[in-house]
């Protein structure tokens, strides 16, 4: 299948603690060393892309980190405040309105109205061009919210068309969503652990995405995989090894069960599951990032 370098936004969600922060800057790392100038964004949350690739951290403004490489953190007053200037063009008119006490106390109960502001100021970025008329950034990624919060975020422009009248807000919504929807611009990633859990919300997630948002799943990472290393001869050959034997056999479990997950995920998602092995490291920093960048070529590339 065609690879993420084909598509100009990624998705990467999954449940909480399952590494998808981990995967998003191995994902952003790798396009941006292939000449493709990269934004990831991580939305209103403490920062962990910028710290997993021992840099500063970037804020709410957009900040190169390197080379080819730029990040954000989407927060919702600053996302408002870009939202509204884009809307009403003049910072004069802006201050009026959104500046204004009771306006933005009316502002709070509009619905979704933050979520709305979020993701668009990401779909700004994607669509955002140079004076050339190049894109500003070939790949935008999107270290979306987890498994819950992930599914109301990007079902935000369809909830808004079917409820609010024509308007602005409306066609806002409209253009959300047909990037969002359009297989030839976006691919969802989904990060999973070789667990019960994280694997039943991966495959919920999937279900989601698709009914309620028409965002099919591009593929998924099954992070923290232990690769098979002691076959069954191997395993009998400690038996005069208790000590070595219970961890041989350990590991040989846990292989096991990565293997069941990733058929239980290629069965469900069909879409390719790619394995990133646990990393048994101290310090968890560049370094890391990019061993895990190398098991995802496949998936940034394409290759077999």
């Amino acid at each position: 299948m065609a690879g993420l370098l084909d598509k100009r936004l990624w998705i990467v969600s999954g449940k909480g603690g399952v590494g998808k922060s981990t995967v998003a800057a191995a994902l952003a790392l790798r396009s941006a060393r292939a000449g493709k100038r990269t934004l990831v964004c991580e939305v209103n949350t403490q920062e962990r892309v910028s710290r997993f690739l021992e840099r500063p951290e970037a804020g709410p403004e957009v900040a190169q980190l390197e080379q080819n490489l730029w990040a954000v953190n989407v927060r919702p007053q600053e996302a408002m405040r870009e939202y509204g200037l884009m809307v009403l063009r003049f910072e004069t008119l802006y201050k009026t309105v959104f500046e204004n006490r009771l306006v933005r106390q009316f502002l709070r109960f509009i619905p979704s109205l933050q979520e709305l502001v979020l993701l668009g100021k990401i779909m700004f970025h994607l669509q955002e061009k140079l004076p050339d008329g190049r894109w500003r950034f070939d790949t935008v990624i999107m270290d979306a919210p987890a498994t819950g919060h992930a599914i109301s975020f990007l079902s935000v422009p369809q909830v808004l068309i079917q409820t609010v009248p024509p308007g602005p807000m409306a066609r806002e919504a409209q253009k959300m969503r047909d990037l969002l929807v359009d297989p030839a611009v976006t691919a969802a990633v989904l990060v999973a652990l070789p667990e019960e859990m994280p694997v039943n919300e991966a495959l919920e997630l999937h279900a989601a995405l698709r009914d309620k948002v028409s965002l099919r799943t591009h593929a998924a990472v099954l992070n923290q995989s232990f690769p098979e290393r002691f076959t069954e001869a191997d395993l009998e050959a400690l038996g005069g090894h208790p000590e070595l034997l219970a961890v041989a056999q350990a590991h040989h479990d846990r292989a096991a069960q990565a293997v069941l997950a990733g058929t239980k995920l290629e069965r469900n998602l069909h879409a390719p599951v790619y394995p990133v092995p646990r990393l048994f490291t101290p310090e968890f920093g560049r370094k890391a990032i990019e061993q895990v960048m190398e098991h995802l070529e496949p998936l940034v590339t394409g290759a077999a």
